[in-house]
């Protein structure tokens, strides 16, 4: 049986010269034997221990922010899985990893399978050039990283975001979905599709 597991991790995230302690929602995407692990902030031991001996299929990150990505490299040490970002964003990643690149490129239509089940890519950049939410339609679920939050929009008023185009994003490829697809955020708590169509600046 396939499902998603949530792990949340704390630390910091860094931008424009400030500094913020932060939780992070890591999500499992998978079945008893391989997942896919989407956000692996600040500290691997929880995740791995979350993974346990499943196989790690990939690993995606939804946009490049450190708090997003900072566990890459030690979950990578240990699976050898692949690692997905959107090219936009590599100005982000290469502030941590500038040694080394993802393997593959999220982009707009592309999908991961894992566990029994299709991950589909939507760019949906406003938050930063490169943001993504993967939407997983046999679970009525969509991972909307730092994109759509139980409240709105995900903060734009640091370097690389945009607020008109974070919404335009919103409107554009996420609404569209069923109202009764369950957002899984980023940070906090979910919510689902048709609540924050129901909000402003959408309702």
């Amino acid at each position: 049986m396939t499902e998603i597991e949530r792990v949340v991790t704390s630390g910091t995230f860094s931008l424009d010269g400030e500094t913020f302690d932060v939780d992070n929602n890591v999500w499992l995407v998978g079945n008893g034997a391989q997942v896919a692990v989407v956000d692996p902030g600040h500290d691997a031991e929880p995740i791995l221990a979350a993974v346990g001996q499943r196989e790690v299929v990939a690993i995606v990150c939804t946009h490049g922010h450190d708090d997003h990505i900072s566990a890459v490299g030690d979950l990578w040490d240990v699976t050898r899985a692949p690692v997905w970002l959107h090219p936009a964003d590599r100005m982000l990643w290469d502030v941590l990893y500038h040694d080394r690149a993802p393997d593959r490129d999220l982009h707009e239509g592309a999908t991961i399978s894992a566990g029994g089940v299709e991950l589909r890519i939507l760019h949906t950049p406003g938050h930063s050039p490169g943001s993504s939410c993967l939407y997983v339609p046999d679970l009525d679920t969509l991972l909307s990283g730092d994109t759509l939050f139980q409240g709105g929009p995900g903060a734009t008023g640091r370097s690389f975001s945009d607020r008109p185009t974070i919404e335009q994003s919103i409107r554009e490829r996420l609404l569209s979905l069923p109202a009764d697809t369950a957002v899984l955020t980023g940070h906090g708590d979910s919510t689902t599709i048709g609540e924050e169509a129901a909000r402003p600046p959408f309702g």
